[in-house]
């Protein structure tokens, strides 16, 4: 919680003087019952006009003045609120972004999004109300009980009595509240899971008819959600009237003494209706105890949900050996003996992996799904680190590379291509920011999709429906590959990038490659594609079982003869 509210400082001034302003807003409205005792007492008992009108002049005045306080705390508390909300969800996305893929894997992308929003939102609106109002409830309640034993310390002593037993009651309730609120963020991220997982999957809920199924999945946790939110509500509710019954039960004893007081002389009518215009003050405070708690608790919750964010760890970042002006100049990759296991899990997925690509040669890597294919791809970039062993970038080791300068020096174009919302020419430049058009072109050109582009009706400004909905799967594999090509990459990735292409179209594809002169790994499936290379990388079950050329290993594995066979037939295996 302090951890969030700390993004208040930058506000501290605007803040403190909105709260002053309230301040000034309560004192008004602690004066005007007092000064209407007044009235009472020097004016309308006593007839005296001058008195009526000078004391409801000032009342008159008093109430102008809280007009204007009150409109101005309204536009600084909304200021400091909305300030607060933008740093907050800045802060938020750049401490996600840092998150490797561990980090990310601690969390449902549905949580994260309701962090961003319901939880930002709730803590921001209750920075307003803060502020403006929330703040006022419980001062009222203590500048009304203190003005009370001003006018009048017998009559007040009931409050000594009923106010401390409602806060302690209202310090249950919150605590009660709070816990529950947290398991209703809980729900609310289910929820969204679920609409998340439908709206991504609908083509496929559609096309194998589990609509009945994924309604019942829905019905479930947006049940659980009702259920949690309604049980929370009854409870923070049902305080209200206890509330009411114990203040207006304090207003009715109030009234009698004050009659009695009044009948033997000890007091006067005008200080009656001061003390029960002070408890009217009161109780209508309290009566908003219940809204304070509720937000207060739902405030508590979200708070502690975005503090665990900011508190996670990020295994990845820089090493201390990390060398700031070290950049990729040449593209060769080593691996030597390594060995990698994803977090939490004991499976080995590469074991004692080692071999060494030479600057501007190209691999193909080649295994059966869950092999360690993409394993192997993911720790060039650093988006793991291997568990035991190292991996050499131009003869240096991994880890002295800062993470930018040397993703900087990568083009990688994973196995399900993602498209942003925008256009194609924002799509292709989000490899090179600053590209110029010529670039952007040629980008296109080498991965084969210029001429398609071109045929589309605002061409390179042809807008892109989210993840790329409008166009084909090959189409969104050659706009990847044309990201990963703008950049001018030393070392170029591509998972599997070409599976949607037609023999054609991507021997078109590999021969541009050669002209950006970079070190390339290819993950494939096709003899075809594989045999293009300088070398083959057979993987199976996370090890190397033979490195080679396509003809070495025709004549030397009996595993890549067989898969060779499988796509060619028999009499392309023993061709040499």
């Amino acid at each position: 919680m302090r951890n969030v509210l700390s993004f208040l400082k930058p506000y501290k001034f605007p803040a403190v003087f909105a709260f002053s302003l309230m301040l000034t807003e309560l004192a008004i409205e602690l004066l005007l019952p007092f000064f209407l005792g007044k009235m009472i007492n020097d004016g309308v008992l006593n007839q005296d006009i001058n008195n009526i009108t000078m004391w409801g002049s000032i009342m008159l005045g008093l109430a102008i003045l809280s007009l204007a306080i009150g409109i101005t705390n309204s536009f600084y508390s909304s200021h400091v609120s909305f300030a607060f909300g933008y740093d907050l969800r800045q802060k938020l996305f750049e401490k996600i972004q840092s998150f490797s893929y561990k980090n990310m894997n601690q969390y449902p992308t549905s949580a994260l999004v309701t962090r961003f929003t319901n939880d930002v939102r709730q803590i921001q609106n209750t920075v307003f109300m803060s502020l403006r109002i929330m703040a006022k409830a419980p001062l009222t309640v203590i500048g009304g009980v203190t003005m009370a034993f001003i006018v009048n310390a017998r009559l007040a002593l009931i409050f000594l009595v009923t106010v401390p037993l409602l806060i302690l009651f209202l310090l249950w309730i919150m605590k009660y509240a709070s816990k529950m609120f947290m398991k209703v963020q809980q729900n609310v991220d289910n929820v969204n899971r679920v609409m998340q997982e439908n709206l991504v999957g609908m083509r496929l809920i559609k096309a194998f008819m589990r609509r009945d199924y994924e309604e019942s999945r829905f019905d479930e946790v947006n049940e659980s959600l009702a259920n949690t939110t309604k049980t929370t509500f009854r409870m923070i509710e049902a305080s209200m009237p206890v509330l009411l019954f114990v203040m207006n039960v304090s207003l009715i004893i109030i009234l009698w003494f004050g009659n009695i007081q009044i009948g033997t002389g000890q007091t006067d009518v005008g200080q009656v209706v001061t003390i029960v215009n002070y408890a009217l003050r009161v109780t209508m405070s309290i009566s908003m105890f219940s809204f304070i708690i509720m937000t207060l608790s739902r405030t508590k919750a979200s708070a502690e949900r975005i503090d665990e964010v900011f508190r996670v760890e990020v295994d990845l970042s820089d090493k201390p050996e990390a060398k700031p002006n070290l950049s990729i100049t040449k593209g060769k990759v080593e691996y030597s003996v390594v060995s990698f296991s994803y977090p939490d899990a004991d499976k080995l997925v590469l074991d004692n992996i080692s071999f060494t690509l030479n600057s501007g040669e190209s691999l193909a890597i080649i295994g059966a799904t869950g092999s360690g294919k993409t394993s192997l791809f993911q720790l060039i970039p650093r988006l793991y680190d291997p568990a035991e062993g190292k991996i050499f970038i131009d003869d240096q080791p991994i880890n002295t590379y800062q993470l930018n300068q040397l993703r900087n020096g990568i083009g990688y174009v994973p196995q399900s291509p993602l498209l942003f919302t925008g256009s194609i020419k924002d799509n292709i430049t989000w490899g090179k920011t600053n590209a110029t058009m010529e670039e952007i072109i040629q980008a296109a050109k080498d991965a084969q999709i210029h001429e398609t582009i071109m045929a589309l009706p605002d061409r390179y400004d042809t807008k892109v429906g989210q993840k790329g909905v409008n166009l084909s799967g090959g189409q969104k594999q050659r706009i990847s590959i044309a990201r990963a090509f703008v950049r001018k990459p030393k070392i170029l990735m591509l998972d599997d990038s070409t599976s949607a292409l037609d023999l054609a179209t991507e021997a078109k594809l590999l021969n541009a490659i050669k002209i950006y002169q970079c070190t390339t790994l290819i993950i494939t499936q096709k003899i075809s594609t594989a045999s293009t290379a300088d070398r083959i990388l057979l993987l199976d079950a996370g090890k190397i079982l033979a490195i080679g050329t396509h003809e070495e290993l025709l004549s030397s594995s009996s595993l890549y003869q067989q898969i060779v066979e499988s796509q060619f037939g028999k009499e392309f295996t023993y061709v040499e």
